[in-house]
């Protein structure tokens, strides 16, 4: 719920996956009551999901996530809510060239570094499903990297990882990031 953008860090990335993303899906765990309320969408334009397994790992909301994704979807996009500056148009390009790419992974890239947000085959999800919950996806990821599409983007968004109050105020740093801090 920390402030970003005239919004919330999950009312923005609701914002810009929405028009990208069918179904999209949103994964709450601790403090779920109080998060849900603040969810600024249209009534069935997210599914909101409660992970009660939360507590296992963060492992646990991803899956509670590709679980429920429809059966007939062929690939699948998840992001953390500590990722929120990614660019929309570095979404495009990545669901773009995951598309025309036939690769069972896409992940952007800024320099070097790996980040978010990230698309799975269905097959990938499913090995992520059968993960236990003290694991990591990353195993599975790693696991596909001869499969993976990486897309380099001029875009240091996918790799702002909000964790520490430091992190957020270098992302406040940011001119343009917040506009209310």
């Amino acid at each position: 719920l920390l402030p970003f953008r005239d919004s919330t860090f999950l009312n923005h990335l609701i914002t810009v996956f929405r028009p990208r993303v069918d179904p999209l899906i949103v994964v709450l765990g601790h403090h779920a009551a109080q998060i849900a309320p603040s969810l600024e969408v249209q009534a069935g334009a997210v599914k909101v999901i409660v992970n009660a397994n939360y507590k296992q790992g963060m492992l646990t909301s991803l899956q509670a996530g590709l679980g429920a994704v429809p059966l007939e979807a062929s690939a699948i996009m998840f992001t953390l809510v500590d990722h929120p500056a990614v660019r929309p148009e570095t979404i495009d390009r990545l669901i773009e060239e995951f598309q025309t790419g036939g690769s069972a992974l896409a992940v952007p890239r800024y320099g070097e570094r790996r980040g978010h947000p990230v698309i799975l085959s269905r097959s990938v999800a499913g090995e992520v499903l059968a993960l236990p919950p003290e694991s990591s996806a990353k195993e599975v990821i790693r696991s596909h990297q001869g499969e993976t599409l990486f897309l380099d983007a001029d875009d240091p968004g996918v790799l702002c990882d909000v964790d520490l109050p430091s992190d957020y105020q270098a992302l406040l740093g940011d001119r343009g990031a917040v506009s209310n801090p």
